[in-house]
């Protein structure tokens, strides 16, 4: 049956340019793809009620989910783990019948839903989530202990999907609309979550129970929950417009004093993301930094922080800036599918490109930090994955380092910085709480730009091949002829390079096709070809030895 299934979702969903061979699973496809019981309706608002149990390690209560249909339906498909035990679901407060597919939940609603026509389901569940192996990489529950020996607990789900603790819709291309999280956890602990506190009350067995409430869309995987002995710092970020966005931070006790001098650096990355992406996104629900027991998650609004206060080399700390950067690019703008998950991490990415920029106004300090990027580049799998399937394609390193390269490559095709910038903010204001796809993505830069940038994107994202300038040189008299042609997996590849005959001689920007063309230098009788790679990615490879 595995192979089979595997064989139906390669031939239904696949496309050759993978590297690597990979087998799927039918809950893979079943997570990854929208069946008719998963279209037909829309995700408009999560109730998550939950009880967390540090000692027991596990969790209780339920989601109430309403969704608005958007054909005639009578069962639907939530996702919930099959290691958690569902108690009951009730639809108008009935209680209802349901199957189990293994992750997946069929939910008869013993009437036809008319498209158009709003409803709620409320699933009861309890269970022992999945503890983490690795977070973030490899996610779930953390239930850990702070320095005093005390709870501090975290999750982290991205890739895995928030099915794993949570039933809901778990696909990324729907979000609801807004979302309450109420969670009550033993005193004297403290529980953040996303968006805004809006109150705090006593519950049974010397509980409290915490009420946030999100007031934009948000993806699944970013609803978080952080429970540990939290300090609380506060602060306001004052925007070019004059307006006040609340700043928080929620940090272990002990941290206070640390936290409050490391997290000066929140309030200049703001305004240098407001500069390039315009104002933060989630404006009414503030931004906040969470501290966690893991290394960093971009959980919207609630920013899960774990880098030990520690800045980088070109000081600055790379969690804080990648992580907030994703508040733009994945939380606010968002890929349709798992597959094309490279625009929420190479756009992420190469903010941190930016925020050094701004932090240092250095290109060398850029050009720095980014070879340093380059080097983590293995080429080993297409940057957009498999589509209809969930798999962790945020794992593969090349969506981040390649994706800024490839980004970086396009802004030296352009050659344009005073474009460039505009076109990146007007990408982010466009689509902002939108979810797209890379088609989107590439027509949008084609239209602003106006320049043909198609074949430079498909060439870094559906190829695992680096793109290779061949090259020769031949002298004839005092002339030097180097000939140079692309070899590359796209047909039309046509991204510009500079180079010069030797570190004397001033560059010179060429156009190679896959034919050979030829540059004539009357100057130089002893070249010593130089192509500027800081620049662009790509191979020079000479094609006849010398």
């Amino acid at each position: 049956m595995l192979r089979i299934y595997c064989l139906i979702a390669l031939l239904l969903f696949g496309h050759t340019t993978f590297a690597r061979q990979r087998l799927y699973t039918r809950a893979d496809t079943l997570r990854g793809t929208l069946l008719p019981e998963r279209a037909c309706y829309d995700v408009t608002y999560y109730d998550l009620n939950l009880k967390v149990k540090p000692a027991e390690k596990a969790i209780a209560g339920y989601n109430a989910i309403t969704f608005r249909a958007v054909q005639d339906f009578s069962i639907m498909q939530v996702d919930l783990a099959a290691n958690m035990v569902i108690d009951r679901i009730l639809y108008e407060e009935y209680q209802v019948r349901f199957r189990r597919d293994g992750n997946a939940i069929f939910i008869n609603l013993n009437k036809t839903v008319p498209a158009g026509k709003t409803g709620t389901v409320k699933i009861y569940y309890q269970g022992q989530p999945r503890i983490a192996p690795n977070p973030p990489w490899d996610g779930g529950f953390s239930w850990e202990k702070d320095k005093q020996g005390r709870p501090w607990i975290g999750v982290s789900c991205e890739g895995l999907g928030a099915s794993t603790w949570w039933p809901c819709k778990d696909h990324p291309s729907d979000e609801p609309d807004s979302m309450r999280i109420y969670c009550e956890v033993p005193e004297p602990l403290m529980c953040v979550a996303n968006g805004n506190l809006s109150g705090v009350v006593s519950a049974p067995g010397n509980y409290k129970g915490y009420d946030w409430r999100v007031s934009y869309p948000i993806n699944n995987y970013n609803v978080t929950l952080n429970i540990a002995h939290y300090a609380h710092l506060e602060d306001e970020y004052t925007a070019a417009d004059g307006e006040k966005l609340a700043v928080d931070y929620y940090i272990l006790d002990y941290n206070k004093d640390k936290a409050k001098k490391h997290f000066e650096q929140v309030k200049p990355m703001l305004a240098c993301f407001e500069k390039r992406f315009g104002k933060y996104p989630f404006w009414r629900d503030g931004f906040a930094l969470v501290e966690t027991p893991y290394w960093g998650m971009e959980h919207q609004s609630a920013v899960a922080y774990g880098n030990n206060y520690r800045n980088n080399e070109f000081d600055f700390d790379f969690i804080i800036i990648h992580e907030s950067a994703h508040e733009y690019f994945g939380n606010s703008l968002s890929a349709k599918d798992h597959a094309e998950l490279w625009i929420h991490e190479s756009f992420t990415t190469y903010a941190e490109v930016l925020y050094l920029e701004c932090l240092t106004g250095s290109t060398e300090k850029t050009i720095e930090y980014l070879k340093k990027q380059r080097i983590r580049i293995r080429n080993l799998d297409p940057m957009v994955g498999q589509f209809g399937i969930n798999y962790n394609y945020w794992r593969d390193s090349d969506i981040y380092f390649k994706g800024t390269w490839m980004l970086h490559s396009i802004r030296h095709t352009i050659a344009n910085d005073t474009l460039w910038y505009n076109t990146i903010y007007d990408f982010a204001q466009q689509f902002r709480i939108q979810s797209l796809s890379t088609d989107e993505v590439i027509a949008f830069f084609n239209k602003r730009t106006r320049k043909n940038l198609t074949p430079i994107f498909r060439q870094y994202l559906f190829h695992t091949q680096v793109p290779q300038l061949e090259y020769k040189w031949e002298q004839k008299g005092k002339k030097t002829i180097l000939s140079y042609r692309w070899n590359a997996a796209e047909k039309d590849f046509n991204m510009p390079v500079w180079v010069r005959t030797n570190k004397a001689a001033d560059w010179v920007k060429i156009f190679p096709k896959a034919q050979w063309q030829t540059l004539t230098d009357r100057k130089n009788k002893q070249p010593d070809l130089q192509f500027n790679t800081d620049l662009m990615y790509f191979k020079p490879v000479e094609a006849v030895s010398r």
